[in-house]
C-alpha cells in the first residue's frame, strides 16, 4: 500500500506575506520546505505527499511545482491561479503544462462574499479546469457549506475535493449543522474529502482521540472510505500535534475498516483522485 498524505504545505515565511500566522501560532513563523517534511514522512512511514499552496500568487504555484521537480516524494501540487480573471485560461495553459499540477484551490473561507463561489467569471473558470482534468479543492468553513452544495450541483463533470471535512466546530462541539449540510454535500458523487486539519478545529492543548471520533464517524458514513484521503495539513498541525502523532490516531481510526478500505483512505482514494 502507498501511504499518501493529500495535504502540507511548504512556505519560506515572512510576516507580510503570511499575516493570518498570528501570536498564538508562533511556532509556524518560520521555513517549512521538503527538508524538514522528508525526515518526517519517513518516520511516520509516508510514501508521497501533495503540496497545496498556502499563498494566492501564480508566484507560488510555480515556486512549488519547481520544489516537486528536486523532491520525488511531492507527487503532486495543488496551487493557485486567479480562475475568476480574464487572463486566467492563459495562466492555465501555462501551469497546467507541468504534469505536476494535479488541482487548484481558492481559500474561500477568507472571502466575505456571500455567494462568492456561484458568481459567474468564477463559474466559467471552473469549466476550464474540468476541460484540464484538474481537480478543484474546496477550501470553506460551514457556514459556507450551502453555496458549495449550490457550486457543486452546477458543475457535475468537476472533480473536488473538500479540505479539513470544511472545518467542523469541534471547539463547541456544537456539530448538528454542520454534519447536516456536510452529510448534504456527501450525496455529490464527485466530492471527495480529506480527513485532515481536525485538530487545529478543536482546542490545540485538550483534544483528544475520541473527542474527534464524532467527526471521523461521520465522515466514514457520509463519504465511506473510497471518498476520503488522509492528509497531515502540516506544518499548521504542528500547533496542536506533530506529524508522527498524527499519522499514528489515523492508522488507529482506519483500524476498524476493512484492507480496502484502510488502502483507500490512506493513499488510494488521493491517488484515483489526484492522478498522481
Amino acid at each position: 500500500m502507498r501511504v499518501i498524505d493529500s495535504h502540507q504545505h511548504f512556505w519560506r515565511y515572512s510576516p507580510e506575506e503570511y499575516d493570518w500566522i498570528d501570536g498564538s501560532m508562533e511556532k509556524l513563523r518560520t521555513d517549512f520546505l521538503p527538508v524538514e517534511l522528508q525526515p518526517e514522512m519517513a518516520s511516520a512511514r509516508v510514501d508521497a505527499c501533495v503540496a497545496v499552496q498556502a499563498r494566492q500568487t501564480v508566484e507560488e504555484t510555480e515556486w512549488l511545482l519547481d520544489l516537486a521537480a528536486t523532491s520525488p516524494f511531492i507527487a503532486g501540487v495543488v496551487g493557485w491561479a486567479p480562475i475568476a480573471a480574464p487572463e486566467f485560461p492563459a495562466i492555465l495553459a501555462q501551469i497546467g503544462a507541468n504534469p505536476v499540477l494535479k488541482g487548484l484551490r481558492h481559500i474561500v473561507q477568507a472571502e466575505l462574499q456571500a455567494r462568492f463561489l456561484l458568481q459567474s467569471a468564477f463559474r466559467q473558470g471552473i469549466r476550464e479546469i474540468t476541460r484540464a482534468g484538474l481537480v478543484y479543492d474546496i477550501l470553506i468553513l460551514p457556514h459556507q457549506l450551502p453555496q458549495a452544495i449550490e457550486f457543486v450541483d452546477e458543475h457535475p463533470q468537476q472533480s473536488f475535493v473538500l479540505d479539513h471535512a470544511a472545518k467542523p466546530p469541534l471547539r463547541s462541539g456544537d456539530l448538528a449543522v454542520w454534519e447536516r449540510d456536510f452529510r448534504a454535500l456527501a450525496r455529490r458523487e464527485n466530492v471527495c474529502c480529506k480527513l485532515s486539519g481536525l485538530v487545529t478545529e478543536a482546542d490545540w492543548n485538550t483534544w483528544t482521540e475520541e473527542s474527534l471520533r464524532p467527526v471521523f464517524d461521520i465522515m466514514v458514513e457520509s463519504f465511506t472510505p473510497q471518498r476520503m484521503m488522509a492528509g497531515s495539513d502540516w506544518p499548521v498541525c504542528t500547533v496542536a500535534t506533530n506529524y508522527d502523532a498524527w499519522w499514528s490516531l489515523l492508522r488507529r481510526g482506519v483500524a476498524k475498516l476493512s484492507d480496502a478500505e484502510q488502502t483507500a483512505v490512506l493513499g488510494g482514494t488521493a491517488e484515483r483522485i489526484y492522478k498522481l
